[in-house]
């Protein structure tokens, strides 16, 4: 017999096979506000949220922002000590910007990507 103990993590599974846990820990979100297509495959992640990050010339981190703009880039959450969801390469020109729809459609340094604002809930 071992004599580390042994405690169980309490968790359980969503009808969608989420990890309870992982939510709750904010490890997985289980709310979307936000999603990002890559144009060239369709790729799509969602996050409750994004900010828009601007960098130093030796590439260390330099200032975070709201809006968007060239030379930032899209980091989505969740924005916790695990890490994040998305991270964009810097923008190198907005196509279309619709700030009353949440719209925007963006180049970056090697890709055209498509955010849009919304709201869905993991139940």
């Amino acid at each position: 017999m071992s004599k580390i103990p042994n405690r169980g993590i309490p968790m359980a599974l969503t009808e969608d096979n989420v990890l309870k846990i992982a939510v709750e820990q904010g490890v997985i979100e289980n709310e979307f506000n936000w999603k990002l297509v890559r144009d060239r495959d369709g790729l799509t992640n969602q996050s409750k949220e994004v900010t828009w990050i601007e960098w130093n010339e030796d590439g260390t981190f330099k200032a975070k922002h709201n809006e968007p703009a060239i030379g930032l880039s899209l980091l989505m959450s969740p924005l916790n000590a695990h890490g994040y969801t998305w991270q964009c390469t810097s923008v190198t020109e907005i196509v279309e910007e619709r700030l009353d729809d949440g719209y925007i459609k963006f180049k970056t340094e090697n890709s055209t990507y498509e955010l849009f604002k919304m709201h869905s809930k993991i139940k």
